[in-house]
């Protein structure tokens, strides 16, 4: 039974070597792969039509917040009160 188990760690001893060596150059090639796809990529711009739409878009959620408080608070007290 320890003869197998020897047999199998000495031929996982000899391969161990040779699997590293194949992953650290798939590891150097994605990186490669990474860098000219980055390189690729231009410098993004700003587009004056995406600013202005959350600009407006972050008035409109501080406008809605006076009165989605008012309703909230409304909410929490007793009807004859408000």
């Amino acid at each position: 039974m320890t003869l197998s188990f020897r047999k199998a760690g000495a031929t996982l001893a000899a391969t161990l070597p040779a699997l590293l060596a194949s992953g650290v150059a798939f590891a150097q090639e994605a990186a490669d792969a990474a860098a000219e796809a980055a390189a690729a990529v231009a410098a993004p711009t700003l587009n004056s039509g995406d600013t202005a739409w959350m600009l407006v878009s972050s008035v409109l959620v501080l406008m809605m917040l006076v009165p989605g408080l008012a309703l909230f608070y409304g909410g929490l007290v007793r009807k004859k009160n408000i």
